[in-house]
């Protein structure tokens, strides 16, 4: 089959088109959730790896799949989820959120992308609700009677937009979508490059700038509130990614690694054949020298293949030494076990012993009957009734005779002739 020079044509510009997505995009697993196949958002149900949970009279429900910010009922409930850790990339970077809202024929709310300097915290507040902030949030709710709309909102920390009459008014941009009961998850998605920021919706743009490029170090989060009649969020995943390939390991940026650790990496860098002095650990006395634990760090910054073999030496010496730690203690966990089993042997009495004192005693009774039962058959009782016979006899006859002289000798108060009474 020849083809013509149409489509021809028409395959070179979709391969053209295709260059630019060509590239590989990198999770960055610590601000992403539900992106992994096969594995739940959480691994035990009660919290998200790398987020925090808050809300307003509600929790955030946290199942396998998703996450419910707010109920299908009662109404006027918020729920929030907010990144532990900021963004250090700035450049090429992209954000995906797949949210569904389902609710009765007028039901209300609205949902939030945040992208501030501070996170919130400690209470889950909406576009309408919120202080001062810096950064960036993206609306998504039927304002102003609208079938669905997503806004962009800019903030460098002075505006107060709660307070502003028309809000609407300060948004840089936006999109009519009707988002409610779709029966499906919609997908947001927030793009920015080295010279443009784009926002779209289920792969159609919303509204894009180049007058907007946003800061590294912010954190993401996504909130939600529901009206009197509710409209029930739900998040089903939020995958941030980048397309520098050093990208895909945890921040470049480690808050938590202390200046000793820090310096001694640097000297293990520059003379990787040293082996790691273990530190003593202040947390905890009784566990004597043990390496101090590595913070994570980029597999690209780790350039010699004497580094990584470095590297990897005290990453496998630590997991030895912890797992030295757990057979100690399994060791001595099956030490007490043991002593208590046999303390609590030693307390009681054997059951052979206390049969064979069972067997005795009833072997005593059963002795005892028979001697009982023998002396009863063998015996005449004949002369002892005879003996009681005659002795009740002899008592009879003597109180006969002595009662009539006992009488006669009896006085009465009155004589015979006249009456006493």
């Amino acid at each position: 089959m020849l083809a013509t020079s149409h489509t021809l044509r028409a395959i070179a510009c979709a391969a053209a088109m295709m260059l630019p997505m060509a590239r590989a995009q990198y999770v960055i697993d610590n601000l992403s959730f539900g992106h992994k196949d096969g594995e739940n958002i959480s691994p035990n149900l009660r919290g998200v790896p790398h987020f925090f949970a808050t809300g307003t009279d509600y929790t955030p429900e946290i199942l396998s799949d998703r996450i419910v910010l707010t109920p299908p009922w009662p109404g006027q409930k918020r729920g929030a989820l907010w990144s532990e850790d900021p963004l250090h990339h700035s450049g090429d970077w992209s954000a995906e959120l797949w949210f569904r809202a389902s609710g009765m024929e007028r039901g209300g709310g609205n949902l939030q992308l945040w992208y501030t300097k501070e996170p919130q915290k400690h209470e889950a507040h909406s576009l309408y609700t919120a202080p001062k902030f810096d950064g960036l949030v993206l609306v998504i709710d039927q304002y102003e009677g609208r079938g669905g709309s997503i806004r962009g909102f800019l903030n460098d920390g002075t505006i107060d937009i709660k307070s502003q009459p028309d809000p609407d008014t300060l948004a840089f941009g936006q999109c009519n979508y009707p988002y409610r009961n779709l029966g499906r998850f919609s997908d947001l998605r927030v793009h920015q490059t080295n010279g443009a920021f784009e926002v779209t919706i289920d792969g159609h743009i919303c509204f894009s700038t180049d007058k907007v490029r946003l800061p590294e170090g912010y954190h993401f989060g996504i909130s939600a509130s529901s009206a009197e009649n509710p409209d029930s969020f739900e998040v089903h995943k939020f995958v941030v990614s980048t397309k520098n390939a050093y990208t895909r390991e945890e921040p470049k940026k480690q808050p938590y690694m202390d200046d000793r650790h820090a310096q001694s990496q640097q000297q293990t860098q520059h003379n990787p054949h040293q082996q790691q002095q273990p530190i003593k650990s202040n947390s905890d006395p009784t566990l004597g020298e043990i390496p101090q634990m590595l913070s994570d760090v980029l597999a690209g910054s780790i350039r010699s293949q004497a580094d990584q073999f470095a590297d990897l030496h005290n990453r496998i010496q630590i997991i030895n030494h912890r797992v030295n730690d757990i057979y100690d203690l399994l060791q001595r966990m099956d030490q007490d076990s043991q002593n208590r089993f046999n303390d609590l042997m030693h307390r009681i009495v054997p059951i052979e012993d206390r049969t064979r004192v069972m067997h005795l005693i009833i072997e005593n009774i059963d002795r005892t009957t028979r001697e009982t039962e023998r002396d009863l058959q063998s015996k005449d009782f004949k002369d002892v009734l005879n003996t009681v016979h005659n002795a009740i006899h002899d008592t009879h006859q003597s109180l006969s005779a002595s009662m009539p002289i006992a009488m006669a000798h009896s006085k009465f108060p009155h004589s015979w002739d006249s009456p006493w009474w």
